[in-house]
């Protein structure tokens, strides 16, 4: 059962695809303190709290205090409050269940048993909100229910299913041509190469930098030749400058945001000065979707939206000042509190929450304030995008994904999980994530493989990707400056050879069951807690998660370590894939067990009658045979039954029943 109570002055978000009849009165198991524009709820001690999408800390969201914010931080840390995406959706889980999703665009803040450790506290930064609330059988269902509210998620082509190596920054055509000829001389498969900004014509967006990628449709052909998909990143600000098209032709239309004057905002971004599209004003959203046209043209087949939150690194406006400020520290002596002032000065300037208070964007004929519906900007970028490819591309499938996002954009596209670091915590924050981004629709998605921001090392790298195998968007991608890190890089050809290989290997099983959870409204990850909610172990299981419907993963996420130990809430067969190409197969007995697993093992475990569907692998999606499989299986006392899904990767007849078959064994 879903209810929906309105407060305030709703500003339409179109997040949710048919809005259900309002119901009047008092909403269920909250307080409602309107001059506070607060609803708190009083949690048992044993009350569990999942949700909010892309965000630190546990599966468990209790204790800690989380924002709805978009934000542009790369230091994901225990003390940080928001990621770069808004997913306003959370399920309570104890002695009463219920799901909330508050469709809100400004700063929420979710006080999960942070100030009191018995009080769930939602609070908004005015009263403008649609509050929903969602009753079921059980977590899975209410789930289930949100998931079918806001809309099927997005679909992307099986060919973003194959591993992809990305690069901050690929200089030139020839340094992609070298990435991919040493992939494909090592046997080490790939399927697509990701141009970071410097493919553009400095730092402009739908520009091609000429004399570094010479004549990129020819480029890109000779890729596809190769079975390789090349994805350009797609940047937020459009630079400012006279002769550039894009600019001039949306000065000129007044399709760039503005300052409460009506004079453009100017912010700076990768390129310098630059203006950002008014995403929420549909005219403009159309006009930006359709520069998508140029790439597609090249032969684009997929895109990476980024800086969408969108980011700032100044506004000419703060720079006059602080520069200004700056001169009068010459010649002063900097104790503690003038240093510290001279320092906050100049940090202060990027992303700095008073510059998004300093411009508008033109809703339906309204003048909006950006800070009032800051969450919806990244949205309605890709969104923009979404749009576009329904025009221009209606037949085929264009990947896309974002940094940032809220709930919505999962029909248009699915998320990376931002930018992060070389850190060993973040395997493990990567895992946690999976299952409440699935929560909120974003069913395609991962993390940057190996760590985006810091120096990464060979054995962190091997972890990673033993985990990375398993989620729809598999990349290694770091960035300029620090160590390089295309596995070719490191010494251990075999082991990467080989857990990559094993990628292609479960793509029937990992295509089907991200299929199946996108048309059925259900979640590719779980945590142990949504299936086995009797076992006192499990629920409290936060580095092993359910994939699908027949496996369960649990990697290795500490430096050094030899293994791990692992909970089984039931008898499980427990499947050794080791580098020399061989498998170990093994019955566990449910209860607590440690494994030893190598630095190239990977190690899965196969619930009681189920199959799971492999390919002999290959070195590009389009090598893998999805048609003869093979299987790993654990018959116990019955038979296994697994309902397979497989289209060709491209068109979009979803439902054709041809697509399944049923495999019983």
């Amino acid at each position: 059962m879903i209810r929906r109570y309105v407060y305030g002055k709703v500003m339409e978000t179109e997040a949710i695809m048919e809005k259900p009849q309002c119901q009047e009165g008092t909403i269920p198991y909250f307080t409602v303190d309107e001059e506070k524009m607060s609803f708190s709820f009083s949690m048992e001690e044993s009350d569990r709290v999942y949700g909010l999408g892309e965000n630190v800390r546990g599966i468990n969201k209790r204790g800690w205090i989380y924002e709805s914010k978009c934000s542009d931080d790369p230091n994901h840390l225990e003390d940080r409050r928001s990621l770069y995406g808004a997913h306003n959706f959370i399920v309570v889980d104890g002695k009463v269940q219920f799901g909330v999703f508050v469709d809100y665009p400004g700063i929420l803040t979710f006080d999960v048993g942070y100030t009191r450790h018995s009080e769930l506290k939602i609070t908004a930064s005015d009263w403008n909100l649609d509050v929903y609330v969602i009753e079921g059988e059980d977590v899975k269902d209410i789930v289930k229910q949100f998931r079918g509210l806001i809309g099927r998620s997005y679909i992307a082509p099986l060919w973003a299913f194959g591993y992809g190596q990305s690069r901050w920054s690929y200089m030139t055509a020839d340094e992609v041509r070298d990435v991919v000829k040493k992939h494909r001389e090592l046997g080490i498969p790939l399927d697509s190469v990701y141009l970071d900004i410097d493919y553009m014509e400095r730092y402009k967006d739908f520009t091609l930098n000429d004399e570094t990628f010479p004549d990129f449709a020819e480029f890109n052909k000779e890729m596809k030749e190769q079975n390789i998909h090349l994805v350009p990143i797609i940047d937020a600000g459009v630079k400012q400058e006279e002769g550039y098209p894009v600019y001039e032709e949306g000065l000129e239309k007044g399709y760039f945001c503005k300052k409460e004057d009506g004079t453009p905002f100017v912010a700076a971004v990768w390129p310098g000065k630059a203006l950002f599209p008014d995403m929420l004003n549909k005219e403009a959203r159309d006009w930006f979707g359709d520069q998508y046209k140029f790439l597609l043209d090249q032969g684009v087949e997929g895109f990476w939206n980024d800086m969408n939150e969108p980011a700032i690194f100044y506004t000419e406006d703060r720079l006059k000042d602080v520069l200004e400020k700056l001169d009068t520290f010459k010649g002063k002596n900097l104790d503690l509190n003038r240093f510290w002032e001279f320092t906050g000065l100049v940090s202060g300037l990027s992303n700095n929450v008073e510059d998004y208070k300093m411009f508008y964007h033109n809703i339906n004929g309204e003048k909006v304030r950006h800070d009032r519906v800051h969450n919806l900007f990244g949205y309605n970028m890709t969104r923009a995008a979404g749009e576009a490819f329904e025009r221009l591309e209606p037949d085929k499938r264009i990947l896309m994904f974002s940094r940032s996002s809220y709930v919505g954009m999962h029909r248009y596209g699915g998320i990376w999980q931002g930018d992060n670091k070389s850190w060993w915590s973040h395997i493990l924050l990567n895992l946690k994530m999976m299952p409440s981004l699935n929560m909120c629709g974003f069913i395609y998605t991962g993390a940057d493989l190996g760590g985006f921001g810091s120096d990464t090392t060979e054995d962190l790298v091997l972890r990673w990707l033993a985990l990375g195998i398993f989620t729809p968007l598999m990349r290694n991608h770091s960035a300029m400056g620090t160590r390089v890190q295309e596995v070719y890089r490191f010494e251990n050809m075999d082991g990467f050879r080989h857990i990559i290989g094993l990628r292609y290997r479960f793509l029937p099983y990992l295509y089907s069951e991200y299929m199946k959870a996108v048309l059925r409204d259900e979640m590719m990850f779980r945590p142990l807690a949504f299936d086995y909610p009797q076992d006192s172990h499990a629920v409290n299981v936060e580095d092993q998660l359910l994939l699908g419907d027949g496996l369960m993963i649990a990697p290795v996420y500490e430096q050094n370590a030899e293994g791990r130990y692992v909970y089984l809430p039931e008898k499980m067969k427990m499947v050794r894939f080791k580098v020399d190409g061989t498998t170990e197969e093994e019955i566990l007995e449910a209860g607590h067990h440690y494994v030893n697993i190598s630095l190239t093992d990977v190690v899965v475990f196969v619930r009681p009658n189920h199959l799971i569907p492999m390919s002999s692998g290959g070195q590009c999606v389009e090598d893998v045979d999805f048609e003869n499989l093979q299987y790993i299986s654990y018959i116990d006392n019955g038979e296994a039954v697994y309902e397979y899904y497989h289209d060709n990767g491209y068109e979009k007849d979803y439902e054709n029943p041809e697509h399944i078959r049923v495999i019983r064994m």
